[in-house]
């Protein structure tokens, strides 16, 4: 993972595993479907390979002049329980391979 000041990466563990996540993707629209898409985090094992991204729905709409969201603001709880959903759902974050992506709730379940 690109690792910069625009883009920083925040360490995590989850089930006494440890893990680094970071801000793939702000709320945006998408000019594919002309609608809202939300925001999505990308997520490795610290010592794996294999990355997975985490999309969230896209919740409301922003109001004009309102602050981008910034890594910062999203909630270590929120991002816990997306990569707990994760592997849940079969992600191996020890395999080798291609990223994979997986759809969670606004909860991160």
């Amino acid at each position: 993972m690109a690792r910069n000041r625009n883009n920083p990466e925040f360490e995590i563990e989850v089930g006494g595993e440890p893990y680094v996540w970071r801000l793939h993707r702000r709320p945006q629209w998408s000019s594919d479907v002309n609608a809202f898409r939300g925001m999505a985090i990308a997520v490795r094992h610290l010592d794996g390979q294999r990355e997975a991204v985490l999309e969230f729905p896209a919740g409301p709409q922003p109001r004009f002049g309102a602050p981008q969201l910034k890594p910062e603001m999203i909630s270590p709880d929120l991002v816990a329980r997306a990569i707990a959903s994760a592997i849940a759902a079969g992600w191996e974050p020890h395999s080798r391979g291609k990223t994979v992506a997986f759809v969670v709730d606004a909860t991160g379940a």
